[in-house]
């Protein structure tokens, strides 16, 4: 096997490896979100690690055994699979840009708002009233508020307001700082005085009700949502950078292969 040729098994080698951290990611993030009980974009990323991983094995093959029309495939196909990486990229730190997190006075928790979330994510809870619902049976069965309950009992209103709530707990599980509710009332439901909470369409005690439909709640999942496509997309931007170096040498590897195969035929 010429030299050139061993140059680029490597490097198709090396896209093989660059592969495993993008399906991971994309498996990782389709399975963390059944405790937000979200669908989005659930498979696009593992789908996409899974065809650069199938180009990087045909141009390994195509390397190792001299097959022309393999590596060819496989430089085509990966510079598609790199383009379309790049633009999952650019579309998810797009869509996330906003956090929709604001802090309140006294509390070591954030809340959040709608009006922080880029459109596209906003219309994701707000366009379809029936996929909200879905979302909403969901977190009503799930562990998310139950935990705060749990806990409820054995914290003063101090170490509440000092806890670290998730995203979810913040939103759903509790009235707004604004409404006007406080503790131990406004924890896991309602009690005290009410304010004029934006979005507080009834906010109760039972479990099934909570905060499930103040806005807090869909900005909440909003919020879990785009912590999750964070760390994802750091795997996803250091597999890519990757992927693109590691193509351009193998194109470089190509074209030397070429040559050699050109130079031989005219030495012969």
């Amino acid at each position: 096997m010429a030299v050139s040729n061993n140059i680029t098994a490597c490097v198709t080698l090396m896209a093989l490896i660059c592969a495993v951290p993008v399906i991971a990611s994309g498996v990782w993030f389709a399975s963390a979100q059944g405790e937000e009980c979200a669908r989005l974009a659930r498979w696009p990323v593992a789908i996409l690690g899974g065809l650069i991983l199938l180009a990087a094995l045909a141009g390994f093959v195509g390397a190792y055994w001299n097959r022309r029309r393999l590596l060819a495939f496989y430089l085509f196909a990966m510079a598609s699979l790199i383009a379309l990486l790049i633009a999952l990229l650019v579309f998810a730190f797009a869509v996330t840009r906003g956090s929709g997190a604001y802090p309140v006075l006294g509390r070591a928790y954030d809340e959040y708002h709608l009006d922080g979330f880029s459109m596209w994510l906003r219309g994701y809870v707000s366009d379809d009233p029936a996929r909200w619902e879905r979302i909403k049976a969901c977190l009503v069965v799930s562990d998310t508020c139950k935990k705060l309950a749990r806990q409820a009992g054995f914290l003063t209103a101090d170490q509440f307001y000092q806890s670290r709530l998730s995203p979810l707990q913040s939103g759903c599980c509790k009235p707004p700082a604004v409404c006007g509710y406080n503790y131990p009332d406004g924890v896991g439901g309602a009690g005290g005085a009410a304010g004029g909470g934006r979005g507080l369409r009834g906010v109760g005690n039972d479990p099934s009700q909570l905060c499930y439909e103040c806005e807090s709640c869909r900005a909440g999942l909003l919020a879990a949502l785009r912590a999750q496509w964070h760390r994802a997309n750091v795997a996803l931007v250091v597999a890519t950078v990757a992927l693109v170096f590691l193509y351009l040498v193998g194109c470089s590897a190509y074209k030397n292969a070429q040559a050699e195969a050109l130079f031989r035929r005219y030495k012969w």
